[in-house]
């Protein structure tokens, strides 16, 4: 019989490697600092017979964090999981976040190996609202609220995705048993549950406001399967749904765009000064509009106009709906 095959292990690779990558897997996703305060907590347990005491975060180098981060890498990509990084987009300084992923699975696919029928039906459709029905030329929010999360708590009978069929495969009385639970729906306790459920695991972002959003972990591991499922590819010169930055080439979910509606120029707001550095007249490199700076996508979409401000500061009336948002922009350019 043979041997069960076990993967090669990188050069290096020790008990503060292992440590470490245990560690990164149960997080999800990891920052520089919360980098530091592990790889210092996990050297002071391994030289704890040392009198030196607890080591110090500070300590730890980007140089040390990025080796323990290849030395990961390295010992998981023979297994199709890898770890990428990218930008946190709401965060001023745009810290960047690196993700342990699956590489070659289908991340919705993933997600029913861990979730209930109901809970993976009821995640596709909290999506669809993310980047479908709060994403329009107009308003780009691709956050929702959480009145808006309980509002697709339940599937809308006249428009179900297609995405059951690809999540639900197996033989026919076993996909139309598992169909027909997925279309019951969620109540709305369990979708406060599970919307928790999904912040705590680093899948979605609370945002002071209480808009929910993608993390950036999930726009790593979702990044292809969200332009496959929600963009044509062809109609590459005409707006999307998931748009790019013109200067780093990421998705953004939260930034900037250009005033006039119907162009697709976007940018992060890290990326912002960096890329005008070069262009002083501030022109938007497509239609030539003059760049104002304060048109936005993401939550601040809503949060930054006067409805939604005046609406704060009464007696925490509900926040506008998408539509009325869009006919108050209407009627501010008419003026």
């Amino acid at each position: 019989m043979d041997e069960e095959w076990e993967p090669p292990l990188p050069a290096g690779y020790n008990d503060l490697s292992r440590a470490f990558l245990q560690s990164l897997m149960a997080r999800g996703s990891i920052t520089f600092p919360e980098g530091q305060r592990l790889l210092a907590a996990i050297k002071s347990a391994v030289s704890k017979e040392d009198d030196d005491g607890p080591i110090d975060p500070a300590s730890v180098t980007m140089d040390q964090f990025q080796d323990a981060i290849r030395t990961a890498r390295e010992a998981v990509e023979p297994l199709d999981f890898d770890i990428r990084n990218t930008r946190h987009q709401s965060r001023g300084d745009g810290e960047r976040v690196w993700a342990f992923i699956n590489a070659h699975s289908d991340p919705m696919t993933q997600l029913s190996t861990t979730r209930t029928p109901e809970e993976v039906s009821y995640i596709k459709r909290l999506l669809d609202a993310m980047f479908e029905t709060y994403n329009t030329p107009r308003m780009e929010v691709m956050a929702v609220d959480e009145g808006q999360a309980l509002k697709v708590s339940r599937p809308n009978r006249g428009r179900e995705s297609g995405v059951h069929e690809e999540l639900m495969n197996g033989g026919e009385d076993g996909e139309s048993s598992t169909q027909a639970a997925a279309n019951r729906g969620l109540k709305h306790s369990e979708v406060l549950s599970l919307l928790s459920s999904l912040v705590e695991e680093g899948w979605l972002e609370k945002s002071r406001e209480g808009f929910y959003s993608l993390s950036p972990r999930s726009l790593i591991e979702l990044w292809s399967w969200l332009v496959a499922t929600y963009n044509d590819p062809d109609a590459e010169e005409e707006w999307q749904h998931i748009k790019f930055c013109e200067l780093c080439k990421e998705i953004v979910t939260y930034g900037l765009r250009c005033g006039e509606v119907s162009c697709t120029m976007r940018l992060h707001d890290m990326c912002e000064d960096g890329f005008w550095r070069t262009r002083p007249d501030k022109k938007c490199n497509k239609c030539q509009t003059p760049w104002e700076g304060n048109h936005f996508v993401g939550e601040r979409a809503i949060t930054s106009r006067s409805g939604f401000q005046r609406s704060r500061q009464g007696r925490r009336q509900s926040r506008p709906s998408q539509a009325q948002e869009e006919e108050e922009e209407e009627e501010e350019e008419e003026e």
